[in-house]
């Protein structure tokens, strides 16, 4: 018996890694702060790159990075961010390494305000899911989003990164309407 093949989002057709990323974790809600930390700080990553690029280094970024662990990267100091500096796993541009940093101590401080930075992130949108290739809201909300956190000491999240981490972690679902994870997510 032949297997149907699924229909996808265009994009995730042209590389296997694309793909498992797009089938398995891509529009996914996260409630995980420290799974919202990471993909929010990859999201910067990208900045002027492809995702692939950073994608390709996701386990080498966590290495790096402790896990993500945001206490540990607010206490690091100029000796680590010296080896991040040379760390080949990763992109070893200084702003983005330091904007890691810097996001972990307001990330702390937004969890000590909010209880959890799930509860903050989550709130841009009343804790509803958004639609996004048919709903100009999204775009509204990534503005808004991207505008608080930079006041509140956020690097690398304009309102463009802002929407692409919304899309990542599933506060709007961006699937294509034939892509099978549209309804499934």
């Amino acid at each position: 018996m032949k297997e149907t093949t699924k229909i996808r989002c265009q994009w995730a057709n042209t590389n296997p890694q694309l793909t498992n990323y797009h089938d398995r974790q891509w529009g996914v809600p996260v409630h995980n702060d420290r799974l919202l930390f990471e993909m929010l700080n990859l999201e910067g990553a990208q900045a002027g790159l492809s995702w692939l690029t950073v994608l390709k280094r996701q386990e080498n970024y966590r290495q790096a990075f402790d896990n993500f662990n945001a206490k540990k990267i607010a206490s690091y100091d100029d000796k680590k961010r010296a080896e991040l500096l040379v760390n080949e796993g990763i992109i070893r541009n200084r702003l983005k390494i330091n904007a890691v940093i810097e996001n972990s101590r307001a990330f702390l401080a937004v969890q000590s305000e909010f209880g959890s930075f799930d509860n903050y992130i989550w709130n841009f949108t009343s804790n509803k899911r958004l639609i996004g290739n048919v709903n100009d809201r999204a775009t509204l909300v990534s503005k808004a989003m991207s505008k608080d956190m930079q006041k509140r000491g956020f690097k690398f999240i304009g309102p463009t990164i802002a929407y692409a981490f919304m899309q990542s972690v599933g506060i709007v679902n961006d699937h294509a309407k034939d892509c099978f994870r549209f309804k499934e997510v």
